[in-house]
C-alpha cells in the first residue's frame, strides 16, 4: 500500500470521526461543548466521577464492517477513546463525555452512550 492510499484512508476514516450531535455540559457557571480539550473540560467541570480509557476499532468509512487487524494496524490500530461520567446531582439524567484524540466528540444524557 502506497504512502499516498495510507494517507488517503486514514483521512477519509477521520472524517467519518465527527461529533454524532451538538450537545453541551453546563458545570458551574461554564460550559463545556464538542471540540473542548479534556483540560478545558476538566477545568469547566472538575474531575468526572467515573473515568474509561479504551481502544475503539477501526470501521470501513460509512460502513459497518470492521477493518482486519493486520490492515487496520498499518495505519492506526485502534481509536484511542476516552468516557467521562458526571453526576449532575438529585433531579439530573448523568453526562457522558466522550473523548477522541483529546477533544469532546460527543456528550450523552443518560445511562448508556451510544
Amino acid at each position: 500500500m502506497t504512502n499516498l492510499a495510507r494517507l488517503a484512508l486514514v483521512l477519509a476514516l477521520l472524517m467519518g470521526a465527527g461529533p454524532a450531535r451538538a450537545e453541551s455540559l453546563r458545570c458551574y457557571g461554564a460550559i463545556a461543548d464538542v471540540g473542548d480539550s479534556r483540560v478545558a473540560v476538566l477545568y469547566k467541570c472538575g474531575p468526572p466521577l467515573l473515568r474509561d480509557s479504551y481502544c475503539a476499532p477501526v470501521f470501513y468509512p460509512g460502513g459497518v464492517y470492521q477493518i482486519p487487524d493486520p490492515y487496520a494496524s498499518l495505519i492506526a490500530p485502534c481509536l484511542a477513546t476516552e468516557d467521562w461520567v458526571y453526576d449532575r446531582g438529585p433531579g439530573n439524567l448523568v453526562a457522558t463525555v466522550r473523548f477522541r484524540f483529546g477533544v469532546v466528540q460527543s456528550i450523552h444524557y443518560g445511562r448508556s452512550p451510544p
